[in-house]
């Protein structure tokens, strides 16, 4: 028997296991402050493949002067990044199995058909909070490990694992595993892109923008200035400014997509009195950002837009309105289907499912664009699940989905690692 068809073999044979593993991690409902409960499975399961696991909490003194640095909160305590670490013989290349453990809150329970951490397997599919986005992508990439190792077939380079922290908020743990010197010759997330490759990520950053009025009494509020009606005309313009951005878009990776690099305005705020002119607006939103995009231009971009606008108001004009950046970022990434690793992937996939890997750009961030912008990591996220289960209520995953993705990580790592002679 092959190498492959032993790990192949051992992959169909333990796949109840993986389920088991799988809903262990659901059932600890990691969201953001509570990942010390689920990096304990994790550190378990690692150990008891023999490899070296690194453990800590990251400190925000030491990622404050970091310049990818975007705080969630000021205190990681209590919210561990695991590592673990399989050393090769030598001679082969590395890689890293990087896969986030947080889930972003279950919502509205009642939307739920079970308990939204019950992990629960039916009629195939895993059920439960993190199953698509993204557990099971971990369990697969555990699963291809265990697979190699049970199988004693030894590899020619490191593979590093990342279970880490805060990706729903913007990629501390993974900024902090690169910062502690955790890198490699190239990086793999298993995010859910339902077996798609996205060599190409884009970014997005948070901002906010304050709109400000002159209060009046609502009985006379000719005598005041309405902020809501002049936060109105910022919306219109930063619409305008979406259509723009996208026009210039002709990657035919994003062929089909309506809107390739969205801004999306989710959350306004503003007045304090029915009765009262509102006096200030805020609108906070989502601005997209291109692969190839730096993240200084659209921020900048994002400026001249509303700068442009004062002058056609002139209240605006004297009032303009406040832009700010805040809270999570996601860096954008972009790796060339031609480069070795993108080669190596695509020809796992190829051998697993007996067909082309379909290539897109992705319409989220993921923590690809840290590994490559700070740790110069060639960076594929390709993984199980669907999309449009992440986040969503009844979240699931096909198992079978979770075993194949295993199989293609498995054969990823013997190709890209290499292999001693048996």
């Amino acid at each position: 028997m092959s190498n492959i068809e032993k790990i192949y073999s051992y992959i169909d044979a333990h796949q109840r296991e993986a389920c088991d593993l799988l809903s262990k991690l659901v059932q600890q409902a990691s969201t953001q402050g509570n990942e010390q409960g689920v990096q304990a499975v994790v550190i378990q399961k690692l150990k008891s493949l023999g490899l070296e696991v690194d453990v800590w909490d990251p400190e925000y003194s030491v990622l404050a002067t970091h310049p990818y640095f975007v705080p969630s909160r000021i205190n990681y305590a209590g919210s561990p990044n695991v590592v673990g670490t399989l050393r090769g013989a030598g001679g082969g290349r590395s890689i890293i199995l990087n896969g986030h453990i947080d889930v972003v809150p279950e919502g509205d329970r009642t939307k739920w058909s079970d308990d939204p951490f019950s992990g629960i397997l039916k009629n195939g599919r895993v059920y439960g909070r993190g199953t698509t986005d993204m557990k099971g992508g971990n369990v697969s990439m555990m699963f291809a490990l265990e697979s190699l190792l049970r199988s004693g077939i030894k590899l020619k380079g490191d593979v590093i694992f990342h279970s880490v922290i805060e990706e729903e908020s913007g990629g501390v743990g993974t900024l902090a595993t690169l910062i502690s010197g955790y890198k490699a010759d190239a990086a793999l997330i298993p995010e859910p892109t339902n077996m798609k490759l996205f060599i190409k990520q884009q970014g997005s950053m948070w901002f906010r923008v304050s709109v400000e009025g002159r209060s009046a009494h609502g009985g006379t509020r000719y005598e005041g200035v309405s902020a809501i009606e002049k936060a109105v005309l910022v919306h219109q313009a930063i619409l305008q400014l979406e259509a723009k951005r996208n026009a210039r878009i002709t990657d035919p990776l994003y062929k089909g997509i309506p809107i390739p690099v969205p801004i999306n305005m989710g959350k306004i705020q503003g007045g304090s009195w029915p009765s009262s002119v509102a006096d200030l607006v805020t609108i906070e939103g989502r601005i997209g950002v291109a692969p190839e995009e730096e993240m200084k231009a659209v921020k900048e971009e994002l400026g001249a837009c509303l700068r442009d606008l004062c002058k056609q108001d002139p209240w605006l004009n004297e009032h303009p309105p406040k832009l700010e950046f805040f809270g999570a970022q996601w860096v954008p990434n972009s790796l060339s289907e031609n480069h070795p690793f993108a080669q190596t992937v695509r020809s796992a996939f190829g051998e697993v499912y007996g067909k082309p890997v379909k290539i897109e750009a992705s319409p989220w961030g993921t923590d690809g664009g840290l590994l490559a912008k700070v740790g110069g990591i060639p960076t594929l996220v390709i993984g199980p699940g669907e999309t449009k289960m992440a986040h969503y209520p009844d979240e699931y995953i096909e198992v079978s989905e979770m075993i194949r993705a295993a199989k293609v990580f498995s054969r990823v790592l013997i190709d890209w690692c290499g292999t001693t002679a048996s």
